[in-house]
């Protein structure tokens, strides 16, 4: 087939009338820079007629010199007007974008409910706007809000209106599935009849409302539709919009079309996450093709598999996404799960020796406590050094003692850390805005004589959750840390009754795994010393 297919990207726009997601002007101009290297055709940017903050991203955007087209949006005239004078259609054109995105009504209850106005000035609304557009020489594309939905209430008016965007010279009209209510078949059906009826090369926008937005975009694809438009990680209003990263792939390694190249292709898993940072938007770790679990492997027999030959569970090479393979290690891990992801880590195990049995159980009987290493890859990296990989010990806790007290209406906690550093022993205290807080400024109080770079170290998240409910406050809880040094990111975890303790625990496997990786980058490369500064005592 290797048909060319247009990506049109409404990220900053449409993706941003999602529930809790808002970007800056600044924000939109760093994610518009990802978007362009991933390849995508369109940026669609926003509304310049609608806000301060648009605006300012139409003219910063300029000065980037985007291989895409970047896109203004605005809508159809007002009723009973003349576009020369809608203020909102000439600040598309005085916006500098490229190319102009105007929704319109096809669907006559809209067009009767919503505007309030006749058929007949619909169409004259339609024709006249896009006329206008291309008066000044704008690409122009046409959004038919509620096609399909008018298509099958009145389908002569809503090709009617089709046809009067064509008709004043169009460049794209896209079909829209407003309300996210049509299925796979209808929107096949639709688009093909569509496409018998015009000219102008035909695009798709759906939303997810029935959890059918790509399977429906895939649909009009192979009907004919030459554009797709969605969203980075399906952002958008109520269910989202299509998503782009699971469209582009699928289209490209599965039907064979041409959305990007092979080398964009294979930012797609960085540039999801990216904006999912930049939104500050929960990602499913379970998302398709860019999902942290995607190529995750738990069952021991699927791992067993998937070293043999990693088609037997995975439907496509994770790295044609930018994407890796993960092993999972937990109380359904098999002997292979441990094999693999000590390969990963370059550990050697005899797998005829009965302690690769033990780590194993001994890994069970842990997660059985209320342990979950899935998304705590570093104790869980530290808990396999120290099983096969003969890993230092570099510190040792004495004691610590918390002090937690109210004071004047203020709260207060204090923090006293003994550990003993290669048989010197440190004493240290410190405060905190809270006791999690105190005893890792105590820690690293301790430990920066030795490791003077451990103040890079940031605790970047901390999550609690109570194992069992059913035991209330005397409940195990299990704390999840993450932490960041700017260069990499990892994940610890602690459990216990306390939650004290259980903070302690994650917290100190953090430090530990930190400056184990620090040895080993200084072993590889003595030239180079790790970011940490280690310190030879």
């Amino acid at each position: 087939m290797n048909s060319e297919i247009f990506v049109f990207d409404t990220t900053l726009r449409d993706g941003t009338q999602g529930e809790g997601i808002s970007l800056s002007a600044d924000d939109k101009l760093k994610i518009a820079r990802k978007l362009d290297k991933l390849g995508v055709h369109y940026i669609e940017g926003g509304n310049p007629g609608s806000n301060s903050k648009d605006i300012e991203f139409f003219k910063r955007v300029q000065d980037y010199n985007l291989n895409a087209k970047i896109t203004a949006f605005g809508s159809t005239r007002r009723k009973n007007s003349i576009a020369e004078q809608d203020v909102n259609l000439q600040r598309l054109i005085e916006s500098g974008a490229k190319a102009a995105t105007l929704v319109g009504k096809s669907w006559d209850f809209h067009v009767h409910t919503a505007l309030q106005t006749t058929l007949e000035e619909n169409l004259a609304m339609i024709f006249d706007s896009f006329a206008y557009l291309k008066r000044h020489e704008m690409e122009a594309i046409y959004d038919a809000e509620h096609f399909f939905d008018g298509f099958k209430h009145n389908p002569d008016y809503a090709l009617a209106a089709l046809k009067k965007a064509e008709e004043a010279g169009a460049d794209w009209i896209v079909l829209c599935d407003t309300n996210g209510g049509t299925l796979p078949h209808e929107i096949q059906e639709i688009v093909a009849k569509v496409k018998s009826e015009l000219k102008t090369p035909l695009g798709i926008h759906t939303h997810n409302d029935c959890e059918l937005a790509v399977a429906n975009t895939l649909a009009a694809v192979q009907a004919g539709a030459r554009q797709i438009q969605g969203t980075i990680n399906g952002y958008g209003e109520r269910c989202g919009n299509a998503n782009l990263c699971s469209i582009i792939p699928t289209l490209q390694l599965k039907m064979n079309y041409n959305c990007i190249s092979g080398e964009q292709l294979a930012q797609l898993t960085a540039v999801a996450r990216y904006v999912s940072e930049i939104a500050n938007a929960h990602m499913p770790v379970g998302q398709p093709y860019v999902g942290q679990a995607a190529f995750a492997h738990k069952g021991g027999i699927h791992v067993s598999a998937i070293m043999k030959d990693s088609k037997t569970y995975e439907h496509i090479e994770p790295a044609l996404v930018g994407n890796k393979q993960r092993i999972l290690v937990s109380e359904l891990a098999g002997q292979s799960n441990i094999i693999s992801k000590a390969a990963e880590l370059g550990l050697e195990i005899d797998t005829s020796q009965e302690h690769t049995r033990t780590i194993i159980d001994k890994i069970k009987e842990l997660e059985h406590q209320g342990y979950q290493f899935e998304g705590a890859d570093a104790s869980l990296e530290l808990l396999l050094r120290d099983a096969f990989g003969g890993a230092r010990e570099i510190f040792k806790l004495e004691s610590f003692k918390m002090i937690v007290e109210r004071n004047a209406g203020a709260m207060m906690s204090e923090a006293i850390v003994k550990i003993n550093v290669d048989g010197q022993t440190v004493y240290t205290a410190a405060e905190g805005n809270g006791p999690v807080n105190a005893l890792d400024n105590a820690l690293r109080k301790a430990l920066v004589q030795f490791y003077p770079g451990i103040m890079d170290i940031v605790l970047s998240d901390y999550k609690v959750r109570v194992i069992d409910e059913k035991d209330a406050t005397a409940a195990k809880v299990r704390v999840l840390i993450e932490s960041t040094d700017f260069h990499n990111t990892w994940s610890t975890v602690g459990v216990s009754g306390n939650i004290i303790d259980a903070s302690w625990e994650a917290l100190v496997d953090s430090i530990r795994y930190a400056l184990l990786n620090t040895e080993k980058q200084e072993a590889s490369d003595p030239v180079n010393r790790g970011h940490l500064g280690l310190v030879n005592h």
